[in-house]
């Protein structure tokens, strides 16, 4: 039996390495298998490209490096400090070698160093990673074994890395969350010693206002008892500090806003303070990587969860996954539209009307994410601001970031003019507070804005905010009375 001079084929294909050396161009005036040599022969001397997996921790890496075929090359562990890492970086990694490292408090220092010496430092997703690449033996070795892998497979699922900005501006809104998530437990604590003694605060004040404070410390001297008084002093206390930490933060956090018109633009939508800007611009970073405003709500975690099977398809509460501080300030952002008019106002009300109030709230809250994302893709501050309520954000912005305290109007000490019995006060359009802060002009109505502004009823509003305005000012032996009027306490048989 003869057989066939021509060799089978392999029925298996070949897979392509993820990334083939490449071939530097031939030197011009060489022949053609001169310069095919010298292109093998570089080719050869270029060192192979190797993929790094990093499992990182709070004191230590483990990390293992493979080749392109995927076999170990090297794999250890090491101390997790920056003059470690570097020497690592340095003798042990090439600059052809991509790394891989999973979502940490911590990881974007280590890519900051990494980024020096390797060609490219990929940051995963540790959610969808595990999803990917589930085992029920899980060392660290194992661990940085799977990131290398999923490296070199083109099969990791990686996260956007901010810049340095970003990554302050989170740090910032984050711990002044923090300071403020302390200070409502020091301030239910003190509710709970009240409660536990059946004390009834004086109705018509706030506790922790200036009124409020001083009755508290009233009832240290002889109106409650000894270990009470020393319960509340101690939380005294520390509110204070805290509240002295929180204002120091806010100082920051407006320096930081007044030079960026991202929050200025966020400053026109209403219920959003510069708090809450700073945390949505931290938390979307680079807004040209949502490709709508749905995405950007979904990346906050205020999308509906869905469960799809066949024809059955159900829609559960939200998914609650990415930034949840900017989540949840949007949420408290959204608890004001019950009471404000306006397109969005409509949308509130008309939605508790047929739900619940919290339906409407979380609902309210993906809308103020949508239209964040329109104010910093567009450039174009808000439609249907409250001019009032959106120059006295803009001053008091302006005066905590500059101490500059008056634009415009009359001078320090001159009221202007009465036009109104009992006096009154001008309220500016709002096209003319977008030009005096600095703002763009707001663009033309298009027609179907215009006939659903006239189908919800708020054309009129609309309208309203566009001409400027006189309203009455408040009477001051009203205003007088109600500060003079004494805090009763209640009591009960």
């Amino acid at each position: 039996m003869t057989r066939s001079s021509t060799p089978a084929k392999s029925t298996q294909k070949r897979r392509s390495p993820k990334n083939p050396p490449v071939l530097p161009q031939a030197t011009p005036g060489l022949s053609d298998t001169a310069a095919e040599t010298q292109q093998l022969t570089s080719a050869a001397e270029a060192p192979p490209t190797r993929f790094v997996g990093l499992d990182v921790h709070k004191q230590q890496i483990t990390y293992c490096i493979l080749d392109r075929h995927g076999m170990t090359v090297r794999e250890g562990e090491i101390v997790l400090t920056r003059e470690r890492l570097a020497e690592f970086a340095s003798k042990v990694l090439r600059p052809t070698d991509h790394a891989a490292l999973e979502s940490t408090t911590n990881c974007w220092v280590v890519v900051d160093v990494l980024q020096q010496h390797v060609a490219n430092v990929v940051v995963s997703n540790p959610l969808a990673t595990k999803a990917i690449a589930y085992s029920k033996i899980k060392t660290d070795k194992v661990d940085a074994k799977v990131l290398a892998q999923l490296l070199r497979c083109d099969f990791l699922p990686t996260v956007w890395q901010p810049d340095a900005a970003t990554r302050l501006r989170r740090q910032l809104s984050g711990r002044r969350a923090s300071l403020v998530g302390q200070r409502t437990r020091l301030q239910n604590r003190i509710h709970s010693v009240l409660a536990m003694r059946l004390i009834i605060p004086p109705a018509g004040i706030a506790l922790f206002g200036t009124h409020g404070v001083a009755w508290l410390k009233s009832l240290l001297e002889d109106r409650i008892d000894a270990d009470g008084a020393l319960m509340i002093a101690s939380d005294l206390r520390q509110l204070e500090s805290v509240q002295e930490e929180i204002d120091l933060f806010d100082k920051r956090l407006a320096d930081l806003a007044w030079e960026d018109q991202r929050v200025k633009l966020l400053l026109t939508i209403p219920g959003i303070s510069v708090v809450i800007a700073q945390a949505l611009v931290a938390a979307f970073g680079d807004i040209s990587r949502f490709k709508s405003g749905d995405a950007a709500a979904s990346y906050l975690g205020l999308t509906p969860s869905t469960r799809q099977s066949a024809t059955s398809v159900y829609h559960g509460p939200i998914t609650k996954q990415g930034n949840s501080t900017a989540r949840y300030m949007l949420v408290q952002a959204a608890q004001q539209y019950s009471r404000q008019p306006g397109p969005l106002g409509h949308f509130f009300q008309r939605l508790r009307r047929r739900r619940n109030h919290n339906v409407a709230v979380v609902a309210t809250a993906r809308k103020l994410a949508v239209i964040a994302w329109r104010l910093l893709t567009t450039g174009e501050p808000y439609r249907y601001a409250q001019p009032r309520s959106t120059t006295e954000k803009l001053a008091r912005l302006r005066v905590a970031a500059t101490g500059e305290k008056r634009r415009g109007g009359c001078g320090k000490g001159v009221k202007p003019e009465a036009i109104l019995p009992g006096g009154g006060r001008s309220v500016r359009s709002l096209d003319e507070v977008y030009e005096n802060e600095g703002l763009p002009a707001r663009s033309p109505l298009p027609t179907g804005e215009v006939r659903h502004l006239k189908e919800t009823e708020t054309l009129e509003f609309a309208e309203k905010i566009s001409a400027p305005q006189r309203v009455p000012r408040k009477s001051n032996a009203t205003t007088k009375a109600n500060k003079q009027r004494p805090a009763t306490t209640r009591s009960y048989p």
